[in-house]
């Protein structure tokens, strides 16, 4: 199941309650205000915060 990226517009981090972005090859949201990602598990969005992941942008 495809994520709807239509759901960007409603969603946000549930820690700081920013701006999330889509990253579609890692199936994964990402705050970048709190480097963390939060995975996307058939097409739905798990933005619990202990369910978060530490991310570090690649081009650090």
């Amino acid at each position: 199941m495809a994520f709807d990226k239509k759901l960007l517009d409603i969603v946000a981090c549930p820690v700081c309650k920013g701006k999330l972005e889509y990253q579609k090859d890692a199936h994964q949201l990402i705050c970048k205000a709190d480097k963390v990602a939060y995975p996307i598990e058939d097409g739905i969005p798990v933005l619990l915060a202990n369910r978060a992941q530490d991310y570090q942008p690649d081009n650090q």
